[in-house]
């Protein structure tokens, strides 16, 4: 599948900015992931399963994950893509196990992402590239703050990647701030 395609079939699904624009995160951080992981000739694919990881959710936010699948095996769309964007549900919302690399990052930076994006919005520059990894740390460790980003998830995330905690959040904020001015909240 290409990214054009993957595109296409995310717009047809979400209009909202916020989701397309997190679809758009989540791919530049698989991106950036399947290169960081020296599999830089996987990039292309790990970005189309970071870009579709919620393509159900704006329509069927109680059914996340699962009428991804049912519009995606409609489609013929590859397996691996199909079980990849599912396993990010994993002990949330279905037992899909992440099983690979990809998926694991998948599973632990989509969480990550908003939290990151949420704690750069309380600075000045609201920029993710001033965000400093003890502010990170910090905002973490207050459930109240951006309490929609399961820290469950995150703390799950960074085990199945046999990551601590603190190198899954450098880790990330190093991948968000490597995206620019993608990685702001819009």
């Amino acid at each position: 599948m290409t990214r054009e395609e993957a595109w296409n079939l995310l717009t047809e699904f979400n209009k909202e900015p916020f989701h397309l624009h997190h679809a758009e995160v989540v791919e530049g951080l698989m991106r950036y992931f399947a290169v960081q992981e020296g599999l830089a000739e996987e990039a292309d694919f790990w970005g189309v399963v970071g870009l579709l990881h919620d393509l159900d959710f704006e329509q069927y936010p109680q059914e996340h994950c699962a009428k991804e699948q049912q519009i995606m095996q409609e489609r013929g769309i590859d397996p691996r893509i199909i079980h990849a964007v599912a396993s990010h549900g994993y002990a949330i919302v279905n037992e899909i196990f992440p099983e690979h690399k990809m998926e694991k990052i998948l599973y632990a930076v989509d969480e990550l992402s908003g939290l990151v994006g949420a704690t750069a919005l309380m600075l000045p520059s609201k920029s993710v590239a001033d965000l400093q990894i003890k502010t990170l740390r910090k905002k973490y460790r207050q459930p109240s703050f951006a309490a929609g980003c399961s820290r469950e998830v995150i703390a799950r995330g960074a085990e199945l990647l046999g990551w601590t905690l603190d190198e899954l959040l450098e880790k990330t904020l190093d991948a968000m701030k490597a995206l620019g001015p993608l990685a702001n909240a819009k």
